[in-house]
């Protein structure tokens, strides 16, 4: 069992819903972001989404794709963000971690290499947006060979015939998209998502978290009521680029971690 298993088998004896908070490691510096990192447990985040900064990051909108830029010319690399993961850590045993990014730079490592040492920092799981379900063989399976949860993104795209595929090989959870198109463009909208929720949670056991167009407390708390949680990237990200204190942004973090839990 992983920690992200753990983590959501504790939250479901409990009966509360998961707050996930998204960061891009390195942004806007080495010392400031892993002070949010360290900050982010007591803020009320159940699960941390650890950005791997990419230079072309196809998912992502305008303010993730500066935080990676932010991140890359402070000389931020795959090796610091998982020297981040180490340090977090020595602190913290049991708070999950999911690495998300893109396939280059883990390639570039080399696959065997790259899970041994995310698992040797206390990686959890990963989110890798571009690779699809047809090329598992390339990371999904190594990496739940390795003891690493894989996570796979649904979208309203995804329908009847794709989610099977979909769901194939994910563990952990499933990370429903609630809209099309990138990070940060649009709101989400808990009418829209329920159902979509819903007809997820039919095909599969595991949880499903809900992310994208989440960017206040009240749409925090709305989305968790039609899911098993609710993830936030984008809106944090943008504190972080106003050059607000590690202290504001984590009081930021707390009050939508605040709306998930008040389901």
């Amino acid at each position: 069992m992983t920690r992200i298993d753990a983590k959501f088998a504790e939250l479901k004896a409990a009966g509360k819903k998961a707050f996930v908070s998204y960061v891009m490691a390195g942004d806007p510096d080495y010392d400031t972001a892993l002070e949010i990192v360290k900050g982010l447990p007591a803020a009320g985040v159940d699960v941390i989404e650890l950005g791997l900064p990419f230079t072309d990051p196809m998912a992502d909108g305008p303010t993730i794709q500066l935080a990676g830029q932010r991140a890359l010319a402070t000389g931020m690399t795959l090796q610091r963000t998982l020297e981040m993961a180490t340090e977090f850590r020595k602190e913290d045993d049991t708070t999950p971690i999911v690495l998300m990014g893109y396939y280059n730079p883990i390639y570039n490592r080399g696959v065997d290499t790259f899970l041994a040492d995310a698992k040797a920092a206390g990686i959890d799981g990963l989110i890798v947006v571009d690779l699809p379900p047809e090329e598992d063989e390339e990371l999904c399976i190594p990496a739940q060979a390795a003891g690493l949860n894989f996570i796979r993104l649904a979208t309203p795209t995804t329908d009847d015939k794709r989610l099977p595929k979909v769901l194939q090989n994910t563990s952990g959870f499933v990370y429903y998209v609630s809209i099309t198109g990138i990070t940060g463009a649009a709101e989400a909208e808990a009418t829209d998502v329920g159902p979509e929720v819903a007809r997820i949670k039919a095909a599969t056991d595991l949880p499903v978290i809900v992310g994208f167009g989440i960017n206040t407390p009240e749409k925090s708390r709305a989305i968790a009521s039609v899911a098993d949680g609710a993830v936030v990237g984008s809106a944090i990200v943008s504190q972080i680029a106003q050059g607000k204190p590690a202290s504001e942004v984590l009081s930021f973090v707390k009050s939508l971690a605040d709306g998930a839990h008040s389901v």
